[in-house]
């Protein structure tokens, strides 16, 4: 990327993230959405979910700067040598999961998930799932809290809480990962190839209802969820090359 990238600052409504916005644009300037080359967002990681969804239509390449909590796919917060931050920058491509939700009257609803497709009873009854994976079901009933569905860059959020694998960017890897399995007690989940179409069963759905969450997009008491990859969606996150999101999801496993 050229050091005369146009930037737009976009900025969460947290007092500090606002306040770096504006010491960003006095001295770089700031050019609109949909006439800039890159997005630099300020935020924390909820924010940058956000931007990435309301980026999908128009995808710029996105450069997040911490100015939230956690700030996983965040950089860090500096004002100096901004253009040349993005000019070196290294670049990540992401491909949401699409996930289609069916309820029990055969109304479908889809929503994109960058992170992770979660699946959680409503009530205090387990919930009863069954998998199938492209087709072939891969077991017959499930008795957990939930199951999830992550990709690489999710699989240090929701799927690391709940002992799923951390996966290296570029695996083309997808973790599904039980939360609380109690019957078989002793699955972990499984690692699935990016492509696979995932598709989660809802039993007793009346008596055991559930819920799935695509990110912050919540269905209630549905029948039945597909999830497959969109790779016709594609995102690009930017890092500084001494701490880029590969790196950082490979430190994560050697944090004690």
């Amino acid at each position: 990327m050229s050091t005369s990238a146009r930037i737009a600052f976009i900025a969460s409504d947290s007092p500090e993230a606002q306040a770096s916005s504006d010491e960003l644009k006095a001295l770089y300037g700031n050019i609109a959405p949909d006439d800039a080359d890159v997005i630099v967002a300020l935020g924390g990681d909820g924010f940058m979910q956000q931007t990435l969804h309301k980026s999908i239509h128009r995808p710029l390449p996105i450069f997040g700067m911490n100015r939230g909590t956690v700030g996983f796919l965040m950089n860090q917060f500096s004002t100096a040598n901004l253009p040349d931050r993005l000019a070196q920058a290294d670049s990540f491509t992401l491909h949401p999961l699409r996930m289609r939700a069916f309820g029990p009257e055969g109304d479908v609803k889809e929503y994109l998930a960058f992170n992770e497709v979660a699946l959680l009873r409503e009530t205090r009854q387990a919930a009863k799932l069954r998998i199938t994976i492209d087709g072939k079901m891969r077991m017959d009933e499930l008795v957990c809290d939930g199951i999830l569905v992550a990709t690489a860059a999710g699989s240090t959020a929701y799927n690391l809480s709940a002992h799923g694998p951390i996966l290296p960017i570029g695996s083309d890897l997808l973790a599904l990962t039980p939360i609380s399995a109690f019957r078989p007690r002793r699955w972990r989940g499984a690692l699935l190839p990016s492509d696979s179409r995932i598709m989660f069963t809802i039993l007793e759905n009346r008596k055991r209802p559930v819920s799935a969450t695509a990110d912050f997009h919540e269905v209630r008491d549905i029948r039945a969820v597909e999830i497959e990859e969109d790779r016709s969606i594609s995102m690009t996150l930017l890092f500084d090359q001494e701490h880029n999101l590969a790196e950082r999801i490979l430190l994560e496993q050697f944090v004690h």
